[in-house]
């Protein structure tokens, strides 16, 4: 990635890895528009234990997201496994920690939109995603979700909502992606990094 490119912000906290492939699935949507690229982060997890840290490098998968880069993306899609209808602590312990990026107005007039992985078709996708949208509003960002006009959201029987990305892992053994959740999470992707190379045009 060049530091001159423009890149959409793909961060999230994944517990068993399907919040992780989903953004996955939204970086390759990203690529699908030219001039801006996808970075994807994660967090790492909070403890109880106030003794306790993670090393600056996680063991595998996406490297953790600095105030810095999200300071500087062009658009950001923000993913959760749900938690009682609301994101989950590690994620929103990150976002509690930007507050100096509201006050001096970083992220004001950037697209940004959520994602999410539910346990059971109805706990809670829909509620997750509009408690996620909350402190992206604060921080003035422009929100985007998916419309009608992707065909696989009229076809879904899996996860998919307007409102953004969604995947049904499921509450037993963890189920994959279907090929709509793909679809609507690529779709997603690219809706998100075309927003965001004509607002920042």
């Amino acid at each position: 990635m060049s530091n001159a490119t423009p890149y959409v912000l793909v961060l999230y906290y994944s517990r068993n890895g399907q919040t992780a492939e989903m953004a996955n699935q939204i970086g390759r949507g990203v690529a699908r528009a030219d001039g801006i690229e996808a970075k994807i982060r994660t967090v790492p997890p909070v403890s109880p234990d106030t003794s306790a840290s993670m090393p600056p490098v996680p063991d595998s998968g996406a490297p953790y997201a600095t105030r810095e880069d999200l300071a500087n993306c062009a658009g950001l899609a923000l993913g959760s496994p749900t938690r009682f209808g609301n994101m989950a602590a590690p994620l929103k312990h990150f976002l509690d920690g930007t507050g100096d990026l509201w006050l001096n107005g970083k992220l004001v007039g950037k697209p940004a939109g959520a994602f999410t992985s539910t346990g059971s078709l109805h706990g809670g996708q829909e509620t997750t995603l509009l408690t996620m949208m909350m402190p992206l509003l604060h921080h003035g960002m422009v929100l985007c979700g998916l419309p009608y006009s992707e065909s696989a959201l009229n076809e879904t029987s899996t996860g998919g909502t307007p409102y953004g990305p969604t995947h049904w892992a499921g509450t037993g053994a963890q189920q994959a992606l279907s090929d709509h959740e793909k679809a609507l999470c690529q779709a997603f992707g690219e809706r998100l990094a075309r927003l965001a190379l004509k607002l920042a045009g």
